[in-house]
């Protein structure tokens, strides 16, 4: 498969599993079938998947690391200060990586139903963002 083929490939794959995230999303915050401390974990997941398809569309890599504001800010060389708009986005969904799994980090009783709106918005936002550079 030729490269610029392959690239477009994984471009596609990363928004495909972008989407099973918001459909999880969409399902558990309809019929509060879940927990919100999941929906804010599956709003970090599919910002990070946007991100990364948007990295690799424009740069043919992506790094391995689930630090939002850091792949957000590899962007910054493509999109200048339109790529700035995502930050304060990106700053509230990164500490939902960890914070949703380790008990430690964050109560579960910090998480809130409006504060899964609050997620589930922001990673819409990025996603209009990405998808809007891309164009599949």
């Amino acid at each position: 498969m030729p490269k610029n083929k392959q690239r477009a490939y994984f471009v596609r794959e990363w928004v495909k599993r972008a989407e099973d995230d918001e459909m999880n999303i969409k399902s558990v915050l309809t019929h509060r079938d879940g927990t919100p401390a999941y929906v804010c974990f599956l709003s970090q997941q599919m910002a990070e998947k946007y991100l990364k398809s948007l990295l690799l569309h424009v740069s043919g890599d992506y790094p391995k690391i689930h630090e939002l504001t850091e792949l957000s800010a590899q962007l910054e060389p493509y999109f200048g200060a339109v790529a700035e708009r995502m930050k304060d986005d990106t700053a509230l969904l990164t500490p939902y990586y960890v914070g949703t799994r380790y008990p430690a980090d964050i109560p579960l009783e910090s998480f809130t139903w409006e504060l899964a709106e609050e997620a589930f918005a922001a990673v819409c936002r990025i996603k209009e963002f990405v998808l809007g550079k891309i164009k599949l």
